[in-house]
């Protein structure tokens, strides 16, 4: 009876485990990069650093977050850069961190879109990314590039000289 009951209660149990994991995001595995560009150029950068997790469950990615140093803007120009940080952009006295929630991910006939927000310059704003992501070996591969309004956080310095979308390429590296 009592060996009975026991995998009864172990049977029970196992039918509703999940397996989840969760992968850390930083620096040295997630890159965030960005090509802001004018009618007469383009410059290139990007993130040097970031701290957050991926959740995965049952083999498949269920969402992230992750919080951005603003003050880690780098950029093919040193001037630029500067000017980046300033008020005029990104403001990283007022503005030190911006964050990434991703909290749907639905499998698409191209790969994955992956929604959620993202908060910026003191504005926070829906966000849907087209991506792939893979998870083999113990490894959480994602990648993704699109287009983001950089006006829709406030960023309007250069409007009419300065093109309000931004190429964003991320790619995320991660092990367990």
């Amino acid at each position: 009876m009592v060996r009975t009951f026991t995998a009864l209660v172990v049977a029970a149990l196992a039918a509703g485990t999940t397996l989840a994991d969760s992968y850390k995001l930083d620096g040295e595995n997630t890159t965030i990069t960005f090509v802001g560009s004018k009618p007469d150029g383009k410059h290139s950068g990007g993130f040097k650093k970031l701290d957050g997790k991926a959740e995965v469950t049952d083999g498949a990615l269920k969402g992230f977050e992750a919080t951005i140093e603003c003050d880690s803007i780098h950029s093919d120009d040193e001037k630029l850069t500067g000017h980046l940080k300033s008020p005029d952009f990104f403001n990283v006295k007022e503005h030190a961190k911006a964050t990434v929630k991703v909290t749907k991910v639905e499998k698409t006939d191209k790969g994955f879109t992956l929604s959620g927000e993202l908060t910026m310059c003191g504005k926070t704003g829906p966000i849907e990314l087209p991506a792939s992501v893979e998870i083999k070996d113990g490894v959480l591969s994602i990648s993704s590039e699109f287009k983001l309004d950089r006006t829709k956080w406030g960023m309007t310095y250069g409007k009419g000289k300065i093109n309000d979308e931004v190429a964003m390429k991320v790619v995320v590296t991660a092990k367990k």
